[in-house]
Parts: structure tokens; sequence; C-alpha cells
């Protein structure tokens, strides 16, 4: 399984995809369309965002690679006009990154 992370990792959900086996690409900064093209969103199973401020990413990623399915690990709320292009939406506080990590890759 692949996945593409965007934004900080404060709650440490990369780690533990790479825990389960996930091979990992990080984009640094804004997660432009070039930004994630580059971390190989094209060939991903899993794109987890875990900054909200970014979530005009979601559209990118699902435009790039409509296959995708897509993880926010964040505390804030997911803005309305991406909140129905989310599989998976997950406050780090309600359930720990060991958990999510796990159930992604069952």
């Amino acid at each position: 399984m692949r996945a593409v992370i965007a934004g900080p990792d404060d709650g440490e959900l990369g780690r533990a995809l790479e825990a389960e086996g996930v091979e990992l690409t990080g984009v640094n900064g804004v997660a432009s369309r070039p930004a994630l093209e580059d971390a190989a969103i094209t060939e991903a199973d899993l794109f987890v965002l875990t900054d909200v401020g970014q979530a005009t990413a979601i559209a990118v990623a699902k435009d790039v690679n409509p296959d995708v399915r897509v993880v926010v690990y964040d505390e804030q709320s997911i803005p309305e006009f991406a909140r129905s292009q989310a599989d998976l939406i997950v406050d780090p506080n309600l359930l720990d990154a060991n958990a999510v990590a796990e159930e992604l890759t069952a």
C-alpha cells in the first residue's frame, strides 16, 4: 500500500502507517498539484491530510487519482466543501494514530 501525507504529522499517523508496512511519501509545504504529483499521488492508495487549512488539496488529489482514499487526521473541522470528498475524517484526540493505521491497512 502506498500513501501520500500532506501537513505536519504531529499525531504521528505517518509513523504508524509505516509501521504497518505502508510506503509513505510526504509533501513539503503546500500540497499543490505539482507537489502532489511529485509525491506520486497518481500511484497512491491513500491521501492523508493533517492540516485542514490545505483542504483544497483533497479535490486536487481526487482529480489526479479518482481512486485514492482520502483520510483527514486533524483536530480542526474540515470545511464543508471538502467534507464530501473525504473517505474518513478523524480527530486525533478521539482515536490514536496506531488505531487509525491498523484500520486503514486491515
